[in-house]
C-alpha cells in the first residue's frame, strides 16, 4: 500500500517529465532532419538533452569542470541509468562523440537521431561487426576526436560498478590521450532500470583527473582500464561487482 502511495504522490511528475522529454526528442530530432551544419546539429542535440533536465528542476552539480583538458581526451563513466547518455551528452563539452551499443541500430528513428547528432556505434555481440566498429573507433581516436564512453556496456538495477570493456582504453592508447574518468550519481534514483517513473532527483557529475598518456598505466589496456575503474569507485559510494563476484565465486562449494 505504501508503495502505491508513493507512486501515486509521484505520478504528477514523472507524467510532466515525460511531456518535456518528449517534446525535447522532437525537437532533436527536427533539428538533426534540417540543419545540414554538423556542429550546429550537435549543439541543438546537446540544447534538446539538456532541456528534460533544466525543465523538471534536476539540473545537475558538476564538479571538477576544471580538469576536463583542452585538447582531445577520451571519457569514460559509470553507468547507472538510460538517463545517463542524455545527461552526459547535455553537459560534457560537444566535441565528444558517444560511443553506443550497436542495438541502437535495430531501432531507425533513434539510431538515425543519435548518428546525425554525432554518436558512434560498436557492436558487441557479431564478431564481424565488432571488430569493424572498434577498427572505426580506433581510426577516430588516432585522429584526434574526443570520444565518451560507459566502458560497463550496460547498467542494472542494484548499485555497484561492473566489469570495463576494453574498447575505450585500447583506442585511448592508440590516439594517445588523456582519459577522462567521470562520476554519475544520481541518475538510477531518477530513472531505475526496470521501472518507467521518473522521479525527481539530485544528480551530480563528478569530473575526476584525467590520466595523462605518460602515466604508467598507459603500458596496457588492461592496465589502464583497471587504472580509470579503481578511481571510479573511490569517487562513487558503490560496490566492486567484480569483487563480489569473485568472493561468490570462493564460497560456492566446490
Amino acid at each position: 500500500m505504501k508503495r502505491v502511495l508513493t507512486r501515486l504522490i509521484q505520478l504528477p511528475f514523472c507524467l510532466y517529465a515525460w511531456l518535456v522529454t518528449v517534446i525535447a526528442i522532437v525537437f532533436a530530432l527536427v533539428s538533426v532532419t534540417l540543419v545540414p551544419s554538423a556542429t550546429w546539429r550537435y549543439k541543438l542535440a546537446k540544447a534538446a538533452s539538456r532541456m528534460p533536465f533544466v525543465l523538471t528542476g534536476c539540473v545537475p552539480d558538476i564538479v571538477g569542470a576544471g580538469n576536463i583538458p583542452s585538447g582531445n581526451a577520451v571519457m569514460v563513466a559509470n553507468h547507472a541509468s538510460y538517463v545517463d547518455g542524455p545527461l552526459m551528452k547535455g553537459y560534457l563539452p560537444s566535441r565528444f562523440s558517444f560511443v553506443i551499443k550497436g542495438e541502437m541500430r535495430d531501432i531507425p528513428v533513434v539510431h538515425f537521431l543519435l548518428r546525425r547528432a554525432g554518436s558512434r556505434f560498436v557492436e558487441r555481440h557479431r564478431p564481424g561487426g565488432s571488430a569493424l566498429d572498434a577498427r572505426r573507433i580506433v581510426r577516430a581516436a588516432q585522429g584526434g576526436e574526443s570520444l565518451a564512453f560507459f566502458p560497463e556496456g550496460t547498467f542494472r538495477k542494484h548499485p555497484g560498478i561492473g566489469r570495463f570493456r576494453a574498447g575505450a582504453f585500447m583506442a585511448t592508447i592508440k590516439g594517445a590521450m588523456p582519459v577522462l574518468p567521470v562520476v554519475i550519481t544520481g541518475t538510477r534514483e531518477m530513472l531505475t532500470a526496470d521501472d518507467w517513473m521518473l522521479r525527481p532527483s539530485r544528480i551530480t557529475i563528478r569530473i575526476l583527473p584525467p590520466i595523462l598518456p605518460d602515466d604508467p598505466a598507459f603500458a596496457d589496456h588492461r592496465t589502464l582500464a583497471a587504472e580509470a575503474r579503481r578511481r571510479i569507485l573511490e569517487a562513487i559510494d558503490e560496490p566492486d561487482l567484480l569483487e563480489s563476484e569473485a568472493e561468490a565465486g570462493a564460497a560456492a562449494p566446490a
